[in-house]
């Protein structure tokens, strides 16, 4: 151990003080930044950002303090119960003269390693700009459909599937499958991906899987899944694990999502919210169609009052004719041919320059008619965008396809049976059909030919 100088009174007697000073510098001085295993228990985290805890084994145990900083550049929250080895200095606290650890960094016992290699993966991907927020991708706030990357047999994909059936039935659900955890299962997940990519018939994709430890989730610390998942040109939402978990897919993902249920709800909007966007699209419509026909009606207005009045146009041709007479009868000297040829044109000019009133009324008649004809059709065609958009949306609801005669098949489980080879004789099923559901027992299983 380094020597320490120790200060004793003139007397030779130590004082409480010095004591503890005295310890406090030993074990500073000779347990400096030293690795400690052990069991978390008590924990705490203040409202400071401070976490407060026990460290202990099969014989003892010693407090702890892990600040702020250090305790949010962990990236995870730990649990009581869990075993981890941490980096400590040693320090006592002299007014109460109790030792307590002080924890710079610490890593889950036995799986060090994974942690060291999910930092320099993340500290990696991160300077090459992986996690930026500028070059990931919008959600599709109403996707034609939506694809899900899990395993078959993950409790994550009956949340999902449930969240969208509630949210939106409407947005058909595409799954590509893929284990989620074990032997070359971040392979498989790559492939899916790129299955999924490659077949681009979603507009969304969620990677999901339930809670785990760092083992369980270390398939979505795969450095090739999260370069698959930036160069995906369709928007990836990740909900991996519990809310405290971290992946480097949650970093690279467009959006992360607290749990698998939380992803499904964030990938689309509520079948309630599209039918209100159907119904404000309705109401603009009536008003604008009600604009429509005021505005025509104004210009027919102003049509009107342009158009002469025939009687007044007779008095006008009336007073020419007077005034035509008059220079006649003032002219009777001219030879009378030329009067009379004068006289033919005049009563030539006069009948051509007549007014044809049933004919201007029947133009009249006939653009009036036109109008409302046009403004007719144009109603009819857009009521019948609309029926023909809501019969689609109620084509697609699930209940119109119990009604043509299929029907949905649950085991005792409340599971939806898609492979007879996943039944066995004797089982019990539950049926719901189009109107009402049935109990029924399996009495013989056939494989698909």
């Amino acid at each position: 151990m380094d020597s320490v100088n120790f200060e004793l009174a003139n007397d030779g007697i130590w004082t409480v003080t010095q004591l503890n000073r005295q310890v406090g510098q030993l074990l500073e001085a000779n347990f400096s930044r030293i690795w400690v295993r052990g069991e978390i228990s008590n924990f705490t985290q203040a409202a400071s950002g401070h976490w407060y805890f026990s460290i202990k084994d099969e014989g003892a145990a010693v407090k702890a303090v892990m600040f702020r900083g250090r305790a949010q550049a962990t990236g995870f929250i730990p649990k009581p119960g869990e075993r981890f080895e941490f980096r400590v200095n040693v320090t006592l606290y002299e007014p109460r003269g109790d030792y307590q650890l002080q924890v710079e960094s610490m890593r889950r016992a036995g799986r060090g390693d994974l942690h060291e290699a999910f930092l320099i993966l993340k500290e990696k991907l991160a300077a090459e700009g992986l996690f930026d927020q500028g070059r990931k991708r919008e959600i599709k706030p109403m996707p034609l459909a939506v694809g899900v990357v899990t395993s078959m047999a993950a409790a994550a994909l009956r949340d999902v599937l449930t969240a969208l059936a509630r949210r939106a039935p409407h947005v058909p659900v595409i799954i590509y499958p893929a284990p989620v955890q074990g032997m070359d299962s971040a392979g498989k997940l790559v492939q899916a991906l790129q299955d999924a990519i490659a077949r681009n018939e979603v507009d969304t994709l969620l990677l999901v899987r339930g809670g785990g430890s760092l083992e369980d989730l270390w398939s979505f610390n795969d450095e090739t899944l999260a370069r698959t998942i930036a160069s995906s040109p369709i928007p990836i939402i990740s909900g991996v694990g519990h809310e405290t978990d971290f992946t480097i897919a949650d970093f690279v993902a467009d959006l992360r999502a607290p749990t698998p249920t939380a992803a499904a709800e964030l990938s689309c909007r509520t079948r309630q919210t599209c039918l209100n966007q159907v119904d404000a699209a309705f109401n603009a419509l009536t008003v604008s169609q009600h604009r429509l026909l005021e505005r025509a009606g104004l210009r027919l207005d102003r049509a009107v009052a342009c158009l002469v009045s025939p009687q007044q146009r007779l008095q006008q041709q009336n007073e020419r004719l007077q005034v035509l007479k008059s220079r006649l009868a003032r002219a009777a000297s001219a030879p009378h041919d030329r009067h009379a040829a004068r006289l033919a044109l005049i009563r030539a000019k006069l009948a051509h320059a007549q007014p044809r009133l049933p004919e201007l009324r029947n133009e009249l008649n006939r653009q009036i008619q036109h109008l409302s004809t046009s403004t007719q059709r144009l109603i009819e065609r857009r009521g019948q965008r609309l029926k023909a958009a809501s019969q689609t949306l109620e084509a697609l609801s699930p209940k119109n396809i119990l009604e043509r005669g299929y029907a949905i098949v649950r085991n005792e489980d409340g599971e939806i049976i898609k492979n007879a080879l996943d039944l066995s004789v004797g089982e019990r099923l539950a049926v719901e059909l189009g109107q009402g559901s049935l109990q029924a027992n399996v009495l013989q299983v056939h494989a698909l030919l």
